[in-house]
């Protein structure tokens, strides 16, 4: 038998980056916004680089969860000057100041544009309404992360700590850690995904060497099962250029300056993807 695998011991909390917790990096604070499948809409982008302009470095940085960050914000006593926090909210990219740091939610970039076996951006709109409803799901690790595959296999070998690969336009297989959990209904998915959430909670503790994922559990938080086979599915990252669906715009290095801004922008929605690019969908008028 293959030896059990090593996990870290905690001595401390995470310190994941958000509004309200910047990181202190050389060029001043890094600050993490969150956003639900990348989903993002091209006003919201534009206000955010102002953001960056007026208080930052300029540019908006992508992260391999599809997040945005902001860099070399200003910081006093480890806080962000509350009028860049509110000049933040402003972009509505902060929807929930409880919970910014546990919506880590990660979606297949083009389900419901083109291919995939079903739309997943409803259930993780429903997810995200979970979490942010109830104040015990605020305590989740920083770090925590749950992936939603649509079908296409483009984030099935992502590691995460809970999430689904969909089998067809009505079930799912869900993930727990690196094993598979049951085939359970999608229209219960958000629901089962937050009640594992909160089982992970319960168990993990609350002191510093707590853990921050789910498969460094001293026991499995539910029993692994066989994998139903359409859950055995991989693909390559979306290509940059022009894909089924829209037009996925690589952001060099990770970053968007002012002038890729100002291309994307007019787009009433983008989704930001987690190889360093931006999807524009097809048929979105300019706003």
């Amino acid at each position: 038998m293959p030896a059990p695998t090593a996990h870290p011991q905690r001595s401390r909390r995470d310190r994941c980056p958000g509004v309200f917790r910047p990181w202190p990096a050389d060029d001043g604070g890094l600050v993490r916004l969150r956003l639900i499948g990348g989903r993002l809409p091209g006003e919201s982008l534009g206000a955010l680089v102002e953001v960056a302009r007026t208080y930052g470095d300029g540019d908006l940085h992508l992260t391999k969860r599809a997040n945005l960050q902001l860099r070399a914000m200003p910081v006093t006593d480890g806080r962000l000057p509350d009028d860049v926090v509110e000049a933040i909210a402003a972009t509505g990219l902060l929807p929930s100041r409880t919970h910014e740091l546990v919506r880590n939610v990660l979606v297949s970039p083009a389900t419901g544009l083109a291919g995939g076996r079903t739309d997943l951006r409803p259930l993780a709109a429903e997810l995200d309404r979970l979490l942010c409803d109830d104040p015990v799901l605020a305590g989740l690790p920083g770090r925590f992360l749950f992936v939603l595959d649509d079908g296409r296999g483009d984030l099935a070998a992502r590691g995460c700590d809970l999430g689904l690969v969909a089998l067809d336009d009505t079930h799912a297989q869900l993930r727990v850690g690196a094993d598979l959990g049951p085939v359970l209904a999608l229209d219960i998915a958000a629901s089962a995904l937050v009640d594992l959430a909160r089982r992970f909670l319960g168990v993990r503790g609350d002191g510093a060497d707590a853990p921050w994922h789910v498969d460094e559990l001293p026991e499995p938080l539910v029993p692994a099962v066989t994998p139903d086979p359409r859950s055995m599915v991989t693909s390559e990252p979306l290509p940059y250029g022009e894909v089924q669906g829209g037009t996925h715009v690589a952001a060099p290095d990770g970053v968007l300056d002012a002038a890729a801004v100002h291309r994307l922008a007019p787009h009433a929605a983008l989704v930001v993807t987690p190889w360093h690019g931006v999807l524009v969908p097809d048929g979105e008028e300019d706003q």
